[in-house]
């Protein structure tokens, strides 16, 4: 997510900080972080693990996931990017 670089901080204070823990306990949440791009700070990322691509759009279509969004989308400086990966390998 690139935010606008007077909305970071408001991102991270307001919006993450208040949902974070709602969307960690949300079913079929493993894990969540926030990370941020050393090169450009004001480009940040979510890093999440869901049970399955169900519970994953199950989130999506959540209530919690409506209000975070738009509370979100007006901070951004360009347009989000969301990808869904698979493990190929992993560390046990």
């Amino acid at each position: 997510m690139t935010f606008r670089a007077d909305a970071v901080e408001h991102f991270v204070a307001e919006v993450f900080e208040q949902s974070k823990a709602q969307i960690r306990a949300f079913p079929g949440c493993r894990h969540m972080e926030l990370l941020r791009s050393t090169r450009h700070s004001n480009v940040l990322f979510t890093l999440s693990y869901w049970d399955d691509e169900q519970a994953l759009d199950t989130y999506r279509a959540s209530e919690l996931f409506a209000r975070t969004w738009e509370r979100t989308k007006v901070l951004f400086e360009q347009r989000a990017e969301a990808w869904s990966m698979e493990v190929l390998d992993s560390p046990k």
